[in-house]
């Protein structure tokens, strides 16, 4: 069972749909904290909603890393494990992550087992939020706050401070997923137009 394998799976049976939903948003490889980390399939409505995907061909080497960037930006996530890291990689989850175990069936197919479902993460940093917007994104959001000139020509980590200590964190998640929504060119790839017809 290959990451690749699970991604499709979990495109075609778990995501499908939000795939057909024209208010959410599914994407492959979401960067977080300026690309130090990335989200495998990343789900954005009322939420953002990161699955990291852990085939059996994979190592959880890099899972701690994922766990602590994860908490610091997503209302929520999912880990997708095969069967072999499934009980070495549970508990070292925080208890908001959600858990589906990939399972091979008797001809190829991979089905998903619900572990556990995905909780409200609590602990989210607004600083690491706010890096998911593109510069643009935030300018335009200090505009309708009322900023304007030299504030605007300020470096990037003083414009998230200030978006930060202007907007209570809700607010910040929305007008995030918003953001991300209504983006036209994304650097990332698109995943509800790769599987439209699943």
């Amino acid at each position: 069972m290959r990451d690749v394998d699970v991604r499709k799976a979990l495109h075609r049976t778990v995501l499908r749909d939000h795939h057909g939903d024209p208010n959410t948003l599914v994407l492959d490889e979401l960067g977080l904290r300026h690309g130090r980390c990335r989200v495998d399939v990343a789900v954005v409505n009322g939420s953002l909603h990161g699955f990291e995907l852990k085939s059996d061909k994979d190592t959880l080497e890099r899972l701690p890393f994922q766990v602590e960037t994860y908490g610091k930006v997503l209302d929520k996530a999912t880990l997708v494990v095969g069967e072999r890291h499934a009980a070495k990689a549970i508990p070292g989850l925080p208890e908001w992550w959600g858990v589906k175990v990939a399972v091979l069936g008797p001809r190829g197919g991979i089905k998903f087992e619900n572990y556990r479902t995905a909780g409200i993460n609590n602990e989210i940093d607004p600083i690491a939020l706010a890096e998911l917007l593109w510069r643009v994104e935030v300018l335009g959001i200090l505009e309708s706050l009322g900023f304007t000139g030299a504030v605007l020509r300020r470096p990037r980590a003083f414009q998230y401070k200030l978006l930060t200590d202007q907007l209570l964190i809700d607010e910040l998640r929305g007008r995030v997923r918003d953001c991300l929504k209504g983006r036209k060119n994304w650097r990332g790839q698109i995943a509800s137009s790769l599987y439209a017809d699943c």
